[in-house]
């Protein structure tokens, strides 16, 4: 059997500026009920003067690094997932790179939205399975505040900054990432845009005038759009059993943002009971904890005209799941000491 990708350390940085429903409500023709009932969403992080995507982004992929006890010299490869980057060029990925003092390692950006995050830990995934690299720290990041038409309700209470990272290494451990699935839709990118900066319509006093460096969206069809994609990212990954979900080895983790779209997605999907967990059983008191082999985990993510979707396989048990991880795969080891796994449970 081929080496596996394994998650071994995680982390991330959200800025000290938290701005809350109330706060918009002083700038912006909204209000904290509105905001809430139509995405979940309380409050947000803005980055501060001087932060920008590449020192987010370092300080959450230094504390996945420290978690997974990799060294910087020892990083094979940095990807960055961004649409806010720094500059077009430079990488954000190579600034991130030079920060970190990890000279030997590759860089690139992939720029693929909301679901820039999953591409590339699709892409790190593909590496390591490969054998031509041993391990990756993926990151995402974005500092879209700085791109708000605070005239427009609809876009400036939903966007804001942050950073999340993982490390991603070769294990011959019955554990990884399974399978990730990509989906698009590249005919509906006019719904959430910035049609501003790029070599189409370069920076100009024109653009500026019509405002073209702002985020737009259209909010209704986003939403349509969001429901029909979650549904149907929600059908089993190639290879997967139609049954895993109702026998409770699969559970979606949708979107937290998108609260209102749930009840969609549970009707179009026709499927779910609402009175039951994703797991199917009926809701009321949280169960005990169960023992034994950890539970298949799928991770989702979804936005308007893109969804994407990582599956997280772990059926080893919790001891042998870290004995195992800790067997080197290909060159061996080269950590500063043990990694630590996390195993979904």
């Amino acid at each position: 059997m081929g080496q596996n990708a394994v998650i071994t350390g995680w982390g991330f940085y959200a800025p000290s500026r938290v701005v809350t429903n109330f706060d918009l409500e002083k700038i912006v023709d909204t209000s904290d009920d509105w905001i809430t009932s139509r995405t979940g969403i309380k409050e947000r992080r803005y980055a501060a003067d001087g932060e920008t995507t590449s020192t987010m982004s370092l300080r959450a992929g230094r504390m996945a690094m420290e978690r997974a006890r990799l060294r910087p010299q020892d990083l094979d490869l940095v990807i960055v997932a961004t649409c806010s980057p720094d500059y077009i060029f430079p990488a954000t990925a190579c600034m991130v790179q030079d920060a970190l003092g990890a000279d030997r390692a590759g860089a690139f950006d992939i720029e693929a939205a909301c679901t820039g995050f999953v591409s590339g830990i699709a892409v790190a995934r593909g590496m390591i399975v490969s054998g031509t690299h041993q391990n990756a720290l993926v990151i995402g990041a974005e500092t879209l505040s700085r791109f708000l038409n605070w005239k427009d309700r609809s876009t400036c209470v939903l966007f804001a900054d942050g950073a999340g990272a993982v490390v991603i290494e070769a294990s011959n451990a019955s554990v990884g990432i399974e399978s990730a699935v990509l989906h698009s839709e590249g005919s509906k990118g006019e719904l959430l845009m910035v049609a501003g900066g790029g070599a189409k319509h370069p920076a100009s006093a024109k653009t500026m005038e019509l405002g073209q460096h702002f985020i737009t969206m259209a909010g209704g069809e986003v939403f349509k759009l969001a429901v029909k994609s979650m549904a149907d990212a929600a059908d089993p990954a190639p290879g997967e059993h139609p049954d895993h979900r109702r026998r409770g080895e699969a559970a979606p983790l949708p979107d937290g943002a998108r609260l209102r779209e749930h009840p969609e997605v549970r009707q179009h999907l026709g499927r779910i009971d609402p009175d039951r967990d994703v797991r199917g059983r009926r809701r009321g008191p949280a169960p005990p904890r169960r023992q034994g082999p950890a539970c298949r985990v799928r991770r989702r993510l979804h936005l308007g005209r893109v969804s994407a979707r990582v599956v997280w396989r772990a059926r080893a048990r919790p001891a042998e799941v870290d004995r195992r991880a800790r067997e080197p795969a290909g060159r061996g080891s080269r950590r500063s000491g043990a990694p630590q796994l996390a195993v979904p449970r």
